[in-house]
């Protein structure tokens, strides 16, 4: 009798199996680009995003995330030195910029126009953009400089939010888009020195509620509560003294910009399709710990 040719058949069969799998991995790997942490390839393919305060710090790295996952961004920043160069980060083809201060309408109708002329249409915004030049105790404060805040801080962000829904040619409603707002932990526990910026990212999330009620169900809007990140705006709340800030996280750090763009991210993908009004908190657990920005 014969010897039984199946385990040499299965064997032959095998080492091929294993060895087309191998090639087709190793073709994969060579052929897949480098993905960082987290991003999800695609999640914004097609769409397009505005980002205010786009050239450093949270509004950058909210921009190169959104275009790590597909999209096309402009970004927006009253310097053009630091804006080009924030730009010069992001691929060709897949970012304009243009400059001017968020504030001013003639800017946002400029941004308005240059990303219809050029992309078509807008599905994300992201308000970033935002200043606190005052630091002490709210008795003392200039008023002035407390209406400033506000007409940057709060005003601002809704002025964007009416001029890209009343555009005629970007149809944001009509395509489902998403709105994103930058508020902060400071808006919900008072912080010592920066109580008016704390004011007035409450009223941000207000803002955010009140707006997601009214928007629905054609436009989503949320908003990110971040504690203190480690960019040139909040320098001054860590610098010299980190290990001592740090104490109060139980994560036992400061945020990074990308834990912001992250969560950004998340609210403005349809991973986020049944959330809007949220105001995210992103703090390392400062706030379950008891602790203020």
């Amino acid at each position: 009798m014969p010897a039984d040719p199946t385990p040499a058949t299965d064997a032959a069969t095998d080492a091929a199996t294993d060895a087309a799998t191998e090639a087709s991995t190793d073709a994969a790997t060579d052929a897949a680009p480098d993905v960082a942490p987290g991003v999800a390839p695609g999640r914004f393919a097609g769409a397009v995003a505005i980002v205010t305060g786009g050239s450093r710090g949270i509004g950058l790295a909210i921009a190169q995330r959104l275009v790590a996952e597909g999209a096309r961004v402009c970004i927006t920043a009253r310097h053009a030195d630091v804006l080009d160069e924030a730009a010069a980060t992001l691929p060709d083809g897949r970012c304009i910029s243009v400059v001017g201060r968020a504030e001013d309408p003639e800017h946002r109708a400029e941004v308005l126009r240059r990303v219809a002329d050029e992309f078509g249409r807008v599905d994300v915004l992201v308000n970033v953009v935002g200043m606190n030049p005052v630091f002490g105790d709210l008795i003392g404060v200039d008023l002035g400089a407390a209406r400033k805040i506000f007409e940057v801080n709060v005003i601002t962000p809704l002025a964007w939010v009416q001029d890209l829904v009343a555009h005629p040619g970007l149809q944001f409603a009509e395509r489902g888009g998403c709105i994103v707002n930058l508020s902060s932990v400071t808006g919900t526990t008072p912080s010592p020195g920066i109580g008016l910026y704390g004011v007035s990212k409450a009223a941000v999330a207000h803002l955010t509620r009140t707006l997601a009620v009214e928007l629905g169900p054609s436009i989503r809007v949320n908003a990110v509560s971040p504690a203190v990140v480690r960019t040139v705006f909040s320098r001054a709340l860590y610098e010299g003294k980190e290990e001592a800030v740090t104490a109060g996280y139980p994560l036992g750090r400061l945020g990074e910009p990308g834990d912001v763009a992250s969560a950004v991210a998340f609210l403005a993908s349809a991973d986020a399709g049944w959330i809007t009004g949220e105001v995210l908190t992103i703090d390392g657990g400062l706030l379950a710990a008891g602790g203020v920005a």
